[in-house]
């Protein structure tokens, strides 16, 4: 019997104890609209750890296979799929990437860019999507206006700089550490701020002149969260990406009714099960700006082989990685 190699887990806890790299079955074969792809490439999410450890919002069936992001090869497609038996596709869902071979449905799937590599492929679905749509549709992020992206040297940071200097805004960036603020730098970044020796609050407000930044991106949340209140301008609009700090803030309303501001939520996978034809539009125009030489993938320096799986965790978990974290597969 042919097998192939996942990563899997039991039961939830910290991935060091749980995550195994097992033997399993070859998949069965694809059904309509869906293919059967050979994994290249995973890049690493946050939302990865919390899934595993039992913190995520979606909790999987046990046993599974995490990861939700890849790029591979189609090595059969089923019937009436939209792809082709050696095509080269960028992988998306909650979970289930963490594999050398799995069935995915084509509403998973997208077609990698001409020119990409397979390390950008990987890293280019989710960032670059949850980044556009944040920015684009649910901020109207207008030009000339004042973006102020957290966390500014990481996936959806580096992401959220190329898009927002694509779409005409000021950025101003913060990011941990000289290292991260020359990446911030190097993606565009109008101004940068160092968060370990500068108080992002009166930075910010020092150079919009007292003004505060009109849409505020942040993955952190927490601390930062709370401090970004203070920074909006007026009808500002702060997006709420995520939760990489750990911890989940609240709010003082009355904060938005005195700055006519508001906080907008984005939960980017959504889209692609009530909206599928917007994450095929939005592919389109970012596929047309990565050709366009508008965006490119951040790809950290330290790369980790499929059985280093574990490492490359750690090495996201640290907060040292700069970009998109990539484990390489095939």
């Amino acid at each position: 019997m042919t097998t192939h190699r996942a990563w899997t887990f039991q039961r939830f806890g910290p991935y060091r104890e749980v995550l195994q790299l097992t033997e399993r079955p070859a998949p069965e074969a694809p059904g309509p609209s869906e293919c059967l792809v050979r994994v290249q490439a995973l890049a690493l999410n946050f939302p990865d750890l919390l899934l595993v450890s039992g913190k995520y919002q979606v909790k999987p069936e046990l046993p599974a296979v995490p990861g939700m992001e890849a790029m591979g090869v189609v090595e059969r497609a089923g019937e009436g799929s939209r792809f082709q038996v050696g095509q080269r596709v960028c992988i998306s869902g909650v979970y289930g990437a963490f594999t050398e071979l799995a069935v995915f449905p084509d509403a998973l799937l997208l077609p990698v860019p001409d020119g990409m590599s397979n390390a950008q492929a990987a890293a280019f679905h989710v960032t670059y999507q949850t980044s556009l749509f944040g920015l684009d549709r649910r901020a109207h992020l207008a030009p000339k206006e004042t973006l102020l992206v957290h966390g500014a040297a990481g996936g959806v940071g580096t992401a959220a700089v190329q898009l927002g200097k694509a779409l005409g805004a000021r950025v101003i960036a913060t990011a941990g550490g000289p290292t991260k603020c020359a990446v911030a730098k190097a993606c565009g970044a109008d101004e940068v701020i160092d968060t370990r020796t500068e108080d992002f609050v009166e930075r910010v407000k020092a150079l919009t002149q007292g003004a505060g930044a009109d849409v505020i991106y942040d993955p952190i949340g927490g601390e930062t969260f709370d401090k970004s209140t203070k920074v909006l301008a007026f009808e500002g609009r702060l997006l709420v990406i995520g939760f990489a700090s750990g911890t989940i803030p609240t709010i003082a309303v009355n904060r938005l009714l005195l700055k006519t501001a508001a906080v907008v939520g984005l939960q980017w996978g959504m889209y692609k099960f009530v909206a599928p034809e917007k994450v095929l539009a939005a592919h389109e125009r970012l596929s047309a700006m990565f050709k366009a030489g508008q965006i490119a993938p951040v790809i950290d320096p330290k790369r980790f082989s499929f059985a280093q799986l574990p490492d490359a965790l750690a090495h996201l978990e640290s907060r040292e990685a700069v970009g998109k974290v990539i484990v390489d597969v095939g």
